[in-house]
């Protein structure tokens, strides 16, 4: 039995569900395979007020301090963190609080053997530290943001790469951030992709016309899926959609730029053809899927996104921009299509490519059948096991990858799925 400390600020709660649902989704497809034990601390910024007036602040402060998701303990503790002035301090926030709470597990008689770690600043960081402290080794993932963006500054790109160093391992969603991360000084020897699976139970074809009726559409209908911030490029698509107006554009999601995006939607004179539905739970999205004809991500940087595969499940084909992993995605026109380039323009033009060569959503689905997350977990507890056996002092021996490498080089027949 390997036993397994998740530690990430990525991670589910009660009061935010879908907050880094990629990384439990793959921590229980690791699980499913056995012989893996797994305790999650999933450290939350402190905030003293829960009314929903503070908005997303406040959801900090409901989130509870111990829960049980799926048959796994995960601890909540909280740390200090300073909007736009605190990213120097928060390693040493994180790493601090994560410490506390482990030492005060292992006295209760809660053992671990290995750190699985997700998102290279500041939580990457954190736990090469908390690995230091507790003789543990780690693994830490780099998820997008982390590797592309982050590296531009220098006090936290050095730190990445002293934490890529103390590393038993490293994980990333796509080759591009492999690239990316071994550009950075990361040893590539101890680099492996482990890309994002798609829950093929939860997300595959509903009844196509009900799913419509519900939301009540007719016609050509785009979705887009995810945080309303500037990276989404969701003003780019609005101006598209200016170009096609027998379109309807349905957004599932919230964020600071709700109010901007509804007075632009006016401005260009389509308000009365997009449809904002706001935040939708997980479990409630592959309706919305099934009933738009496209999604389309127009983000300006991704690391694998996971809404392009959830669309494809439930068999809606993608245009998105190519960017990161969306070209390893996106390999068919079964798929969808990429875009050229980053531009109202460009967007048209895939639209108008895609609806001229429409695939059927069996095609689409069959697709996305090839990307479940069972492979992934099978690789994902080789690397765990392999870590956890080496120990810290062996953390950088040959070999810790080899087993995950051997069985994500095994041909791709896709996982077992609901029709």
């Amino acid at each position: 039995m390997t036993r397994v400390l998740v530690f990430s600020t990525l991670y589910p709660n009660a009061a935010q569900p879908n907050h880094g649902v990629f990384v439990e989704n793959r921590l229980r497809a690791t699980i499913a395979q056995g012989g893996i034990e797994a305790t999650v601390i999933a450290p939350v910024p402190y905030f003293p007020l829960s009314h929903k007036f503070f908005g997303r602040y406040s959801a900090f402060a409901r989130v509870p301090r111990r829960e049980v998701r799926h048959g796994v303990e995960v601890w909540h503790p909280r740390y200090v963190a300073i909007p736009k002035f605190g990213s120097g301090w928060a390693p040493e926030a994180l790493f601090r609080r994560g410490l506390a709470l482990a030492r005060r597990l292992q006295e209760a008689g809660r053992r671990f053997d290995v750190i699985d770690a997700h998102y290279f600043y500041p939580d990457g960081v954190a736990a090469a530290h908390l690995g230091q402290a507790l003789r543990l080794p780690v693994i830490i993932t780099g998820r997008g943001t982390d590797l592309t963006l982050i590296p531009e500054e220098t006090g936290p790109c050095r730190r990445i790469r002293w934490a890529a160093d103390q590393a038993s391992a490293m994980v990333t969603v796509c080759d591009d951030l492999r690239r990316r991360l071994i550009a950075l000084g990361a040893p590539a020897d101890r680099i492996v992709v482990l890309r994002n699976g798609v829950d093929l139970w939860l997300f595959r074809p509903q009844d196509r016309a009900a799913a419509r009726a519900t939301l009540g559409l007719d016609g050509f209908t785009l979705l887009c899926v995810g945080g309303l911030i500037p990276r989404k490029g969701l003003d780019l698509v609005l101006d598209a959609l200016a170009n096609r107006p027998d379109y309807t554009l349905l957004i599932a999601g919230g964020g600071p730029l709700r109010a901007a995006l509804e007075t632009h939607a006016r401005r260009l004179g389509v308000a009365g053809r997009v449809r904002f539905l706001g935040e939708v739970a997980h479990a409630d999205l592959p309706g919305v899927y099934a009933a738009a004809d496209v999604l389309v991500l127009a983000s300006s940087r991704e690391g694998w996104a996971n809404v392009l595969l959830e669309a494809m499940a439930c068999g809606t084909p993608v245009v998105a921009t190519n960017v990161n992993g969306a070209g390893e995605v996106i390999r068919s026109g079964a798929a969808g299509v990429l875009m050229s380039r980053r531009t109202p323009e460009c967007l048209v033009e895939a639209l108008d490519l895609l609806r001229q060569n429409m695939p059927t959503r069996l095609e689409t689905r069959r697709y996305a059948e090839a990307f479940g997350w069972t492979r992934i977990g099978e690789a994902n507890k080789a690397l765990l096991d392999g870590a956890a056996t080496a120990g810290f002092e062996g953390r950088h021996a040959q070999g810790v990858l080899d087993l995950a490498r051997y069985l994500l080089e095994e041909p791709e027949g896709g996982d077992q799925a609901a029709p």
